[in-house]
């Protein structure tokens, strides 16, 4: 019978049984070459590592009936169970997709019986499957602290900063947590993706925090295994980028060599944990089966490297140094393997044929949980008038006179203000109400953004709860995750909606998924305001004035915010962080920055733009609109500058018998859909207002969902055109106008245009 091919399950299990035969029994120590590990420790993370081993066969096989769905396996990286044994099981580790040994290891330390199970059952997609539920095959457990990650590449290393830097100030500021004050973080990556922008910049983020003396206590872990599905890592390229880096202490060890990984590992956990800096533990390891799947490694790797590798086998290394130390004898080794393989196989048994997800609705249960009243009922509660006083206007009082006047100066008395009055005053009130909040961003401490809606915060709340960020999106948003995982609930600012889209993955594929894959046992509350839009009369050009947000619209179960005023922007604000309080909810808040400072509607000086702020005025619902005007002739239907602009020309069309009325949706995600489908059918004419782009903006979903629901009326939208936004007055020319919603408008009624 001639050898199985290289990288294939059968040679992988053929050369380990082969190797143990081949072993020569060198017993003279029970303890020699097992570094510091006692008998009972090595022997334990053989049976960790071969159960991880068996897991990857069992992948296969599942597969090759049609019965299993993801193939991704650990072999060769078995060594990384000599991380987790020098962790602690309240250590949150942020896992690589090869770190089945890990969390094999992670589970017995936690005393968690049924790592094997979960891990077939995730594979088979079962509904059961503890932590997603069917929905993806990962490494997650709450009681373990190992939050459930997506395939992304490198997309954990933000947030595992966000949630590092987050440990100390969660205990200094009192933040409920429940993991200890010493507790470090660990994230694991391969090498390929030690590469990509992703894991650069939050190792940047990470040595850059570290130099500013603030707490870091960080553990990477890089999985060097040489290879990017097929592409090599030149190597020497980890070690190079990595040791000597000013605020990261490097590490290095064999992953192939049990005793020496844990005692570099025990030495790179103890540094982080005492020193509360950030590591960088560089673990070579070899890849025994192809990346996943179909993949065939002969296809691009040559024979002698592939056999190169199976002499490498982490597994057979750990069962040799136990044969040679007098431990175990080969046979007991094999005993061992054998044991594991019949344990897994009767697990896949007791698994194969569980019922999976059967509805759409058992998909999406944990998707996006939303509870209407007990939002509303968050919302509206208000913050006590002495803590608000010491707060806005902070004094020593001797009489009523002088609290009647200390009153005077709350944000409610100021007088009428623009759009960034009344989300400067919220963000303040917000900031008492919840303790646990925090608001950062790059420029939003002193200088209080460049918009200035978050002047004043940090002087009045303190550096521990506003503060600047590096300049990289990423980095902001991911210590936003890492941090509301750590008990926060934070209020990041992107400066500009053109800056999101270096870092958009961050919501789409870690922010927004979280729930989905956790069953919601993991949360990342946040609410991510973000200066939007155009209408800056041409200053700045397209990354100061994008109009796109398609990408934020079809991620499910996203709240997207768009107000049109200071007054709406305040309640939804304010309902955004109920949600995230109260569900768990992501929400973004475009914020329309030509507006922000924005007075007056129809002539210069009205000031029918701006109003009171009302700290206590009633919540708006998610899914609720805004209807301006009692005009039956026509619906002009929008949001953000749309509104106003819609506002504008239902005056002018006024002026011309067309009684017009407006829609202010509000709500981008999820559409307002009971209300436009009520205002629509009581006009009977609806004009779209989009400011975004023709093709992939808002009009598009509005008249969907009218569409779909039979709307019988006349219907037509007016938009802005398919164009990035150019410099100076030519942003006219691209971005829809005052005049051409008059002339739509009037068409649509059957007028011609003035």
């Amino acid at each position: 019978m001639s050898n199985p091919e290289p990288a294939s399950a059968p040679s992988v299990d053929r050369a380990f049984r082969k190797g143990i035969e081949d072993n020569p029994d060198k017993a003279a120590n029970a303890q020699s070459g097992l570094g510091s590990l006692t008998a009972e420790q090595a022997l334990a993370l053989l049976d960790i590592q071969v159960r991880s081993r068996h897991l990857d066969f069992a992948a296969l096989q599942l597969r090759g009936r049609g019965r299993g769905y993801y193939t991704i396996g650990s072999s060769g990286h078995e060594g990384n169970a000599a991380v987790a044994a020098a962790m602690r099981p309240d250590d949150p580790a942020f896992l690589h997709y090869r770190s089945g040994g890990f969390f094999l290891e992670r589970a017995r330390q936690g005393g968690y019986p049924h790592a094997v199970r979960d891990i077939l059952l995730g594979m088979v997609a079962a509904r059961d499957e503890p932590i997603a539920g069917g929905r993806h095959k990962v490494f997650g457990s709450r009681p373990l602290w190992v939050p459930p990650q997506t395939s992304t590449v490198a997309s954990q290393l933000p947030k595992a900063v966000g949630m590092a830097f987050a440990l100390k100030r969660a205990n200094r500021l009192g933040v409920s947590t429940d993991l200890p004050g010493d507790a470090i973080v660990m994230c694991s990556f391969g090498d390929a993706s030690a590469n990509h922008s992703t894991a650069t910049g939050a190792i940047n983020a990470a040595c850059y925090i570290a130099h500013m003396d603030l707490p870091m206590p960080l553990l990477f872990v890089c999985e060097d295994n040489g290879l990017g599905i097929s592409v090599r890592t030149p190597p020497g390229w980890i070690e190079q980028n990595y040791r000597g880096r000013p605020g990261l202490r490097y590490f290095s060890a064999d992953g192939c060599r049990l005793a020496s990984a844990y005692e570099v590992a025990s030495d790179a956990v103890r540094y982080v944990r005492e020193t509360r800096k950030p590591a960088f533990l560089h673990l070579s390891t070899v890849r025994l089966l192809g990346h996943a799947g179909s993949d065939v490694a002969l296809a691009y790797r040559d024979i002698e490297d592939l056999r190169s590798d199976e002499a490498r086998d982490p597994v057979l290394a750990t069962a040799r140094m136990l044969v040679e130390a007098g431990v175990i004898t080969p046979a007991e080794a094999q005993a061992r393997y054998e044991a594991a393989q019949a344990e897994v196989e009767a697990t896949v048994r007791a698994v194969e044929g569980r019922p999976m997800l059967s509805t759409a609705a058992e998909v999406m249960t944990p998707l996006a949980p939303r509870h209407p009243a007990k939002i509303d009922t968050e919302a509206a509660r208000v913050v006590a008038e002495p803590a608000r006083l010491q707060f806005w206007a902070p004094s020593v009082i001797d009489d009523e006179a002088a609290r009647q006047q200390q009153r005077r100066r709350l944000p409610e008395h100021a007088g009428a203000l623009p759009l960034a009055g009344h989300i400067n005053r919220c963000l303040g009130d917000l900031m008492l109400k919840y303790p646990e909040l925090m608001i950062f961003g790059e420029d939003v401490a002193k200088k209080g953004g460049v918009y200035g809606l978050t002047r004043g915060l940090q002087r009045r709340m303190g550096i521990g709860r506003v503060f600047d960020t590096l300049l990289d999106e990423q980095t902001i948003l991911g210590l936003a995750i890492g941090a509301a995982q750590a008990g926060f609930l934070p209020i990041p600012e992107i400066q500009y909606l053109a800056y999101l889209h270096n870092a958009e993955d961050q919501i789409r594929g870690e922010a927004a998924t979280l729930q989905f894959f956790s069953q919601a046992q993991y949360q990342n509350p946040m609410v991510v305001r973000i200066a939007s839009y155009g209408y800056q009369k041409g200053f700045g050009g397209h990354f100061h004035n994008d109009n796109s947000i398609a990408v934020l619209r079809d991620i499910p179960g996203l709240i997207v915010a768009s107000p049109s005023n200071g007054e709406d922007a305040a309640a939804m604000l304010r309902t955004c962080v109920a949600a995230a309080k109260v569900d768990g909810a992501v929400s973004v808040m475009l914020e329309p920055i030509a507006l922000y400072n924005t007075r007056d509607l129809h002539e210069e000086g009205d000031g029918l733009y701006q109003s009171t702020y009302q700290h206590d005025a009633p919540s708006i619902p998610l899914g609720q609109a805004r209807r301006y005007g009692e005009g039956n002739d026509l619906l002009l239907v929008s949001f953000a500058n749309g509104v106003r602009m819609s506002r504008r020309v239902a005056k002018r069309l006024a002026a011309q018998g067309v009684d017009a009325s407006v829609l202010d949706l509000r709500w981008l995600a999820p559409l307002p859909i009971d209300d436009l489908l009520r205002e629509a059918n009581a006009v009977g004419r609806v004009l779209v207002v989009d400011e975004t782009r023709r093709s992939g903006g808002v009009s598009e979903g509005v008249i969907a969902q009218l569409v779909d629901a039979g709307f019988e009326g006349t219907l037509r939208r007016v938009t802005s055109l398919d164009s990035f936004i150019p410099l100076g007055p030519a942003a006219d020319l691209v971005l829809l106008g005052e005049d051409d919603i008059e002339r739509a408008a009037l068409a649509m009624c059957g007028r011609a245009a003035p």
